[in-house]
């Protein structure tokens, strides 16, 4: 994540979850910290995984204090292993205390999905094939694991709903029907963007074909449906397939020729990977 991306983007968020962490002060650390002391302490790997997020860590304690400093040994992107030292943060310790939580909360989500991405993408290796996130992220979180999915491997569908047309079955269902939807995008949306509808039987993707989307998603089809959907699209479309893919799952899709496979786990069921700060002490 870039400077200009981190100050306009990251910041207020960042400073809304420190408000949240200490609302009128930090009072644990108040009471045993009367004045400032210089201290450090150790980031520590607790897990194996793919890092993500440390210009994020880092940033938490630069908003509380911006005299401090953050050393690392690893950047996103790199896997790492468990007792494995990745930095060390150094200044006020008052602030090495109270910006602890919320920089490694920040840290360990998007590291836990960059890992589980990575994972992942590594069943579609050998194929065309793009894993795709989706907008099932956590409020306020979205710019931080929508980063991680691309730390991990991953590619990001549209961040939010200024982004793109995608046409789902509650929009099909106002405007109609497949064609009168696609039609009206055509009218409303900017010449530059892509149109995608999403599809559920192959009577839908007929008529998605013959209006002529650019992207046809193919939503909880079971496999035999999609190979004769893809057969039917012809290349006259690009295809995702969606709905439910998992790791345990995302095999079957491999070999049916797709371009995309979006998946909402990649944000929503990623587990966060074991990370602490250890080890304060003054110097």
């Amino acid at each position: 994540m870039n400077e200009i991306t981190m100050r306009l983007q990251a910041d207020h968020l960042i400073l809304e979850a420190l408000k949240e962490d200490i609302s009128s002060e930090d009072v644990t650390t108040n009471s045993v910290m009367k004045e400032y002391v210089k201290g450090e302490v150790q980031l520590i790997c607790k897990q194996n995984g793919i890092i993500s997020g440390l210009e994020v860590f880092k940033r938490v304690f630069e908003l509380l204090d911006e005299r401090t400093e953050v050393t690392f040994y690893c950047k996103d992107g790199d896997a790492v292993e468990e007792g494995q030292l990745m930095g060390i943060v150094t200044g006020d310790i008052r602030v090495l205390l109270s910006g602890e939580r919320v920089a490694l909360n920040y840290l360990q989500r998007m590291s836990g999905i960059a890992t589980y991405t990575h994972s992942v993408a590594k069943l579609l290796e050998g194929t065309k094939i793009k894993l795709l996130d989706t907008r099932k992220t956590t409020p306020n979180m979205r710019i931080f694991e929508k980063y991680a999915v691309r730390t991990g491997g991953g590619y990001n569908h549209r961040y939010n709903l200024s982004d793109g047309v995608l046409l789902k079955d509650n929009h099909i269902g106002a405007a109609g029907s497949v064609t009168k939807a696609v039609q009206m995008a055509k009218d409303y949306a900017p010449f530059v963007r892509k149109i995608e509808i999403e599809v559920e039987n192959l009577d839908m993707v007929k008529e998605a074909v013959e209006v002529g989307a650019d992207i046809i998603m193919l939503d909880n089809m079971d496999t035999d449906t999609m190979k004769e959907a893809i057969r039917m699209i012809g290349g006259r479309a690009e295809t995702e397939c969606s709905g439910n893919v998992t790791k345990e799952n995302i095999a079957r899709l491999t070999e049916l020729g797709v371009d995309y496979i979006s998946s909402g786990a990649l944000t929503h069921s990623a587990p966060i990977l074991d990370i602490s700060l250890k080890n304060l002490h003054a110097v």
